[in-house]
This record gives structure tokens, sequence and C-alpha cells, in this order.
């Protein structure tokens, strides 16, 4: 299985999860079968508001499932029409959320979750901040 992991450093697996999928400086794609891991910068980081890419985001990685604090209700939608599973992390690092994740303790993402009204009074107040 490979997994995404927003982060803002390239510290791989030790790196926290970041708060919000869109704005991540990194992704930390980690495949679970071969336990190896690459660092890839966010492709589409400078997006307007509504309009994230999430596939162009992590330079066009195929991914099963991405493991992150918040997310825009358009990134989940197209994840999902990709097939791509989210789910929400705790805060702490990449390795940290990838335990739970494979311990099946991690909630998985559904539009009420998402972020909304970036700038606008709204947003994402319910995740967490690393």
């Amino acid at each position: 299985m490979k997994v995404v992991f927003p982060s803002n450093s390239q510290l791989g697996l030790t790196g926290s999860v970041y708060n919000h999928f869109g704005s991540a400086p990194f992704f930390v794609l980690v495949d679970t079968e071969t336990n190896g891991y690459e660092v890839l910068i966010n492709e589409d980081k400078e997006h307007s508001h509504g309009n994230c890419q999430p596939l162009k985001a992590m330079g066009g990685a195929t991914a099963d499932v991405v493991v992150v604090g918040g997310i825009g209700a358009g990134a989940l939608n197209k994840l999902a029409s990709s097939g791509v599973k989210v789910f929400r992390a705790v805060e702490g690092s990449v390795q940290t959320n990838l335990e739970m994740l494979k311990e099946n303790r991690l909630e998985k993402f559904t539009p009420k979750l998402t972020c909304i009204s970036h700038g606008h009074g709204g947003g994402c107040s319910g995740h967490h901040h690393p």
C-alpha cells in the first residue's frame, strides 16, 4: 500500500504531518510493502482556494491512502473519485500516524470534516496545527 502524508519538512518518517493538504510544502510517500519512503515537493502549492489538484500536487505519484490533518471538500472529492482513501491524522509524526493507520485507529475523512471558507471566518478549526 502507498500512503501519502502532507508534511512541513523533508524529515520523512520523523517529520510532522501537516495540518492541510493543499498548502503542505512537502509530501512523504511511504510504501508499506518495502518500508521505503520518498519526499515529494508540492507541485500545486500556489493554487487558488478551492482549486487544489491533489494528483498534480503529489507530482503525479500514485497513492492508495492520504493521511492529513485537514483537507478541502474539492480535494477530498478528487482523491475519492481517483480511488484514494483519506484519513484524518492525529498530532504527531508521520511514523506515529503510519502505525495508527496500520492499526485501523485513524478516522476516515468525510465531507462534514472538510475545511471550508478559508479566510472567510470558517475553515480548518477542527484539526490540529503542528
